[in-house]
């Protein structure tokens, strides 16, 4: 039974591994395609594939449960064809055992897919802004750039940040304060700041602070001052701010509940980032959902020809699921559902319809 295992394991490898690099050639090439749009004026040629080659692993993270389908579909459907399959039933794989041996293997892509995710593809991604911002300027957000909201003690902070520049600079950072009334206390308007390596101070430079006073006679005093050098006390993370610039899919799992929390501590909506953890969270999960929807081919009568359709039917289905989970996500933004069920929700429906495939085409025939 080992050896039937490990034949099955590097099959599949196999044919998964072949069907990803083809993917990723094909994304590859629409990438560069793309980025020569840019080349010129200081962004050359070896820079947009250094761009394009640093935007793969995030393009493999969201291939890999669609390519998982594909090359075990393949596989299965093959040895269905040449009646491999029929004599490893017939050499004791059962049902249930073959099942659980597709399971550990998907388990497998489960923890490469997370890897990737959570680990490789945030950190080239970010790579990948940088080079394009060496090149073409710094890395912003909208109009008006990334907004985040504080509270310390009775006073609340709405901060600004425009951009973030190629070395890690904040840039044109506006920080307005009020008071436990939600009347305007101060503000504060700065070139540019840097983080503390404490993460609890933002040194700001070329400052230009505005503190109003309020007079027992209810009149208002302005006082402005110009500092070269000033120091603000927060919890705001550079961490924070990098997600509040990048989207949130770009981000890892720890970076997406650490902003969650900042954003529920200070009393905004953390519906969208909360939906996207939690896809983050079941999106490695679906590779055991493609596995076990690939198993039923292995069962399926045939001697010649029909391959191609049967894989075609299963890549259907694969994409099916992909925009199910798509719609699930924007229903649940839009509707306000549970964020953990609309994530959850398409890899348990198709779960059970991959069980009952299985069950119908397995164990009653």
């Amino acid at each position: 039974m080992k050896t039937i295992r490990r034949f099955i394991y590097r099959e599949v490898a196999t044919g998964v591994g072949f069907v990803t690099l083809a993917f990723l050639a094909l994304f590859f090439f629409f990438d560069l395609v793309d980025e020569l749009r840019s080349v010129g004026k200081g962004y050359e040629l070896m820079h947009a594939l250094l761009y394009v080659a640093l935007s793969l692993p995030q393009h493999l993270y969201e291939l890999l449960p669609i390519t998982v389908l594909i090359g075990t579909i393949f596989v299965m459907a093959r040895l269905a064809q040449t009646s491999e399959f029929t004599i490893m039933r017939t050499s004791g794989l059962g049902p249930w055992r073959a099942l659980s041996t597709l399971l550990i293997l998907g388990g497998a892509f489960v923890v490469l897919t997370f890897v990737i995710g959570d680990y490789i593809a945030p950190v080239s991604e970010k790579a990948a802004q940088l080079v394009k911002a060496r090149r073409l300027g710094q890395i912003s957000t909208g109009v008006t750039g990334a907004w985040l909201k504080e509270r310390q003690g009775d006073h609340s902070f709405a901060v600004n940040v425009r951009a973030i520049s190629t070395d890690g600079q904040m840039r044109n950072v506006r920080i307005f304060e009020f008071d436990k009334n939600g009347y305007a206390a101060a503000t504060t308007q700065a070139e540019k700041g840097v983080f503390h390596p404490n993460n609890e101070t933002w040194s700001l430079s070329n400052v230009k602070r505005s503190v109003f006073h309020r007079e027992a006679n209810g009149e208002m005093r302005v006082e402005r001052t110009v500092d070269p050098e000033y120091d603000w006390k927060t919890r705001i993370t550079s961490s924070m701010v990098a997600a509040a610039v990048l989207k949130p899919d770009k981000m890892s799992t720890l970076e997406l509940f650490q902003y969650i929390r900042h954003l529920e501590a200070n009393g905004q909506s953390a519906q969208r980032y909360e939906l996207e953890f939690w896809r983050k969270v079941f999106y490695p999960l679906s590779c055991l959902v493609m596995v076990v929807l690939s198993l039923p081919f292995a069962y399926l009568h045939f001697r010649s020809g029909g391959i191609a359709g049967y894989v075609f039917g299963g890549v259907m289905a694969g994409i099916s699921f992909f925009l199910l989970n798509n719609v699930f996500g924007f229903a649940g933004n839009l509707q306000n559902w549970s964020p953990m069920l609309s994530a959850a929700a398409p890899g348990i429906i198709y779960s059970l319809l991959s069980l009952a495939a299985f069950g119908w085409l397995v164990l009653r025939r």
